[in-house]
């Protein structure tokens, strides 16, 4: 594997109806950070891949997942002490997707959950504060829709890790853990015609809690902001300061 290469760190696949449609994770990761999926270094953690040397990799993107970080399986237990030690010690870019964020809020001490305010869906403003100091930054101040889709939350922020966004029902949609290290609550690597398949497959799910599937595709826009999210960790990775 190249020093420069990016390792998505898998921890699960998307739903089947969308998976047949558009392909998985690393694809949309791929493309999203401006490579081939050949290019990328995929480890699918959740069927027990072991991780390499984290001198290894250039870089560090954690998928989204079907699973829960509150379940603590092992795999994803494991996956977090290999994050938490990289942090540490600032040994590579990481950026963290939905799971991927939760998962690194974990290992780092901080809590992850069901979030009290209830499941996030749809295309949703995210009101972007101030970076922390130092480069580099990866997000634009100001406010720009971005694709979610989940039902747990880092509820409490792990000691050190600086709030970089949030929406009306997620106070900490994007944290920074260290000086290259973040996590982010909404998918940036999704697409307009991925989130509305993610609409619909959980059409019954979602009108059971009350929500409007047609209401939340209607709404939904491309994110063109958020989806520079990853163009610019891409550009991070191969071009390190």
């Amino acid at each position: 594997m190249s020093r420069n290469a990016v390792l998505v760190l898998k921890t699960g696949e998307t739903l089947p109806e969308v998976k047949a449609r558009f392909g998985d994770f690393e694809a949309w990761i791929a493309r999203g950070i401006g490579c081939t999926l050949e290019e990328v270094h995929v480890v699918s953690v959740y069927r027990g891949e072991p991780l390499p040397e984290v001198s290894e990799v250039g870089g560090v993107i954690i998928t989204g997942s079907p699973a829960m970080v509150s379940a603590r399986a092992e795999w994803s237990e494991a996956s977090g002490r290999w994050l938490a030690d990289a942090v540490r010690a600032d040994a590579t870019p990481i950026l963290g997707l939905c799971y991927g964020h939760q998962l690194l809020a974990h290992a780092l001490g901080g809590e992850v959950g069901g979030n009290p305010r209830g499941r996030q869906m749809g295309t949703v403003e995210v009101t972007f504060l101030p970076p922390a100091p130092g480069p580099p930054s990866l997000f634009e101040v100001g406010v720009f829709p971005g694709h979610f889709s989940h039902v747990e939350s880092v509820l409490r922020p792990p000691p050190g890790a600086r709030v970089l966004a949030r929406t009306a029902l997620d106070p900490h949609a994007a944290l920074r853990f260290g000086p290259r290290q973040w996590g982010v609550q909404f998918h940036p690597e999704f697409d307009l015609p991925i989130l509305r398949g993610y609409v619909e497959a959980r059409r019954e799910i979602l009108t059971r809690e009350g929500l409007d599937p047609d209401a939340l595709l209607e709404a939904a826009v491309e994110t063109p902001a958020l989806a520079r999210v990853l163009t610019r960790f891409g550009r991070l990775v191969r071009e390190p300061a």
